[in-house]
């Protein structure tokens, strides 16, 4: 089976890019600067002729511009990438017969909460759910959701959320994880809010999961996060207890940032389309971070 990874250089697509490989696969990657299988999805022409070129079995699409203030900023460009790139890759796939797997955000999410009677708040969106993007980056992930469907047959869309991974800590920056060590190595107090709910996802289960998806999942939507969720000040306390190290951790508010850009107060996802078909691995999230935080070298609780 021949694989091809539109993004290998970033987070996610450096993980896809090993657990397809260890599975036997033969994994080719592309980005806009790969040396041998540069794409620019942007462009028809470009996409057309890579998948001319190479003949993959499945196509996983990571690329995304997806930093949330650049998005408001650029609104043209993100659209170009998140909505017309992932257009350009389905009617390449369409053409040369491999099926599409395409990443998107759970920021499609967050305008509309569902709540259920008898509940005190909202529960986790589910495929089924309508979506409510509240910013640029959910409103071009949801047009390029729309757009892969529409030309690709055989696709396979994954949603997932507030990924934290070891590509970011290899020289790509620094991911909310690592960070939050960094300050309570430096002795610094970590102000962290606790007014937005979400489910932190470790990238290298988030890999696993898609690539069982990409080779036995029915075409369709699905979500793909770690089980269960909670605000960014809890997922710091659990860093600091997990590695087993003192910090000063206080709450504060989104509001107290001043931020530019709305952010859903609550965008938890719920695996239901892969847990129907049996095909749900995604492990809890404080389970994925301990997992983390092992592969890190860094001494977990109780260790």
């Amino acid at each position: 089976m021949r694989v091809l990874i539109v993004g290998a250089g970033g987070q996610l697509g450096g993980e896809l890019s090993a657990v397809f490989s260890a599975s036997g696969a033969e994994v080719l990657g592309a980005d806009r600067e790969h040396a041998e299988h540069s794409v620019d999805i942007r462009d028809q022409a470009s996409a057309t002729a890579l998948l001319d070129r190479l003949r993959p079995d499945i196509t996983v699409n990571t690329a995304a511009f997806h930093q949330l203030e650049e998005c408001e900023r650029s609104p043209v460009e993100a659209f170009a990438v998140n909505a017309a790139g992932a257009m350009h890759l389905a009617r390449a796939c369409a053409a040369t017969g491999s099926r599409l797997v395409h990443l998107s955000s759970n920021y499609v999410f967050g305008a509309t909460p569902v709540v259920e009677a008898g509940m005190a708040g909202p529960r986790p969106y589910r495929e089924t759910d309508r979506p409510g993007p509240l910013n640029v980056l959910g409103a071009s992930k949801l047009a390029g959701e729309h757009l892969a469907a529409a030309w690709c047959p055989d696709h396979v869309i994954i949603r997932t959320a507030a990924l934290y991974g070891v590509g970011v800590s290899r020289g790509r920056g620094r991911n909310f994880v690592d960070s939050m060590l960094q300050l309570a190595a430096m002795r610094r107090p970590a102000k962290v809010i606790d007014d937005i709910v979400t489910t932190p996802t470790w990238s290298g289960a988030l890999a696993a999961q898609v690539r069982l998806l990409a080779e036995k999942g029915e075409p369709g939507l699905y979500h793909a996060t770690c089980g269960g969720c909670c605000s960014w000040h809890d997922f710091a306390r659990a860093i600091f207890e997990e590695a087993g190290v003192d910090a000063a951790l206080t709450r504060t508010k989104t509001a107290a940032f001043q931020a530019p850009v709305r952010r859903p107060a609550y965008s938890a996802l719920e695996n239901a389309h892969a847990a129907a078909q049996g095909l749900d691995i995604m492990p809890p999230w404080r389970d994925a971070l301990r997992a983390y935080l092992e592969q890190r070298g860094v001494r977990a609780r109780g260790a």
